[in-house]
């Protein structure tokens, strides 16, 4: 493989996104996928690559369906998912889920307006169930709103996965404000960091990819491994011409170089999402 050796493939991947044949795609949803990504395949996408742990990151596309991905953590005890959930939900169902090997939500929140109320009586019930049940918010939200969002859900008391790098503005880089906001949430306990997507950045401001080797540099530099949970994003929804599972790997390499360091970033991913 081009992203490196089997020996020295990752331990885990912590974000990617299945689905089978006919599921019930949002109306309002960003992409239309033409195909599927069954389970099967993402298992094999795995073994190809010598990766034991997957996760599944709930996908904005099919809403509160969260059917596939429960069966499929269910039935593999090698594999996570988060999922999305009405802010309504009751305990018993969220206890269920984690028996099943859910392991949190995801708010996919980019762009979204209004953002919903957090300290309504809707959300500060889901948030302390989450709470209690030791489960996680994974937050998708662009940087302008990241710190806002993100410092709420930490003040709630819940373990908090940023997304994506933050999505901050690719402009200033390592100077835009949200970047700078969210190093300061890092600070703090509970807080953590994916360094995934790189490939989404606009290529017109990172033609090179240097910009993500940037972010992964620098909070390496500052936190340490703890705080670094890596993902492929595979199957790369909207961006399968540029990007494919080899590519994600060989990124990460790029991001970390050294193969201690990217294995304690897989050592605390396994920990995190397998206890």
């Amino acid at each position: 493989m081009t992203g490196g050796d089997v020996a020295d493939a990752p331990l885990i991947d912590c974000h990617a996104h299945v689905w089978g044949p006919d599921m019930p795609v949002l109306t309002s949803a960003w992409k239309k996928p033409a195909t599927v990504y069954p389970v099967e395949q993402y298992l094999a996408d795995l073994d190809a690559h010598g990766i034991r742990y997957g996760v599944i990151a709930a996908a904005s596309l099919f809403g509160t369906y969260n059917d596939y991905a429960i069966r499929a953590v269910r039935a593999n005890p090698r594999l996570r998912t988060t999922v999305i959930v009405d802010p309504s939900i009751d305990f018993y169902t969220l206890e269920a889920m984690k028996a099943d090997g859910v392991v949190g939500i995801r708010l996919q929140w980019f762009f979204r307006t209004p953002l919903p109320a957090l300290e309504g009586d809707d959300y500060r019930r889901l948030l302390r169930r989450l709470r209690d049940l030791d489960m996680h918010v994974h937050l998708n939200i662009e940087g302008a709103r990241l710190v806002e969002v993100a410092g709420r859900l930490r003040e709630a008391g819940v373990k908090v996965v940023i997304d994506h790098f933050g999505w901050h503005d690719p402009a200033p880089r390592l100077a835009a404000q949200s970047y700078r906001e969210m190093l300061s949430l890092l600070d703090l306990d509970n807080v953590w960091v994916k360094i995934t997507s790189g490939f989404r950045h606009p290529e017109e401001h990172d033609p090179d990819w240097s910009l993500p080797v940037e972010y992964a540099q620098d909070l390496l530099r500052r936190f340490g491994p703890e705080k670094l949970l890596w993902g492929s994003d595979s199957p790369f929804v909207g961006h399968e011409h540029v990007a494919n599972y080899a590519m994600a790997i060989e990124r990460f390499h790029r991001c970390v170089p050294d193969a201690a360091t990217r294995r304690a970033i897989d050592e605390n991913g396994v920990r995190f999402y397998f206890g």
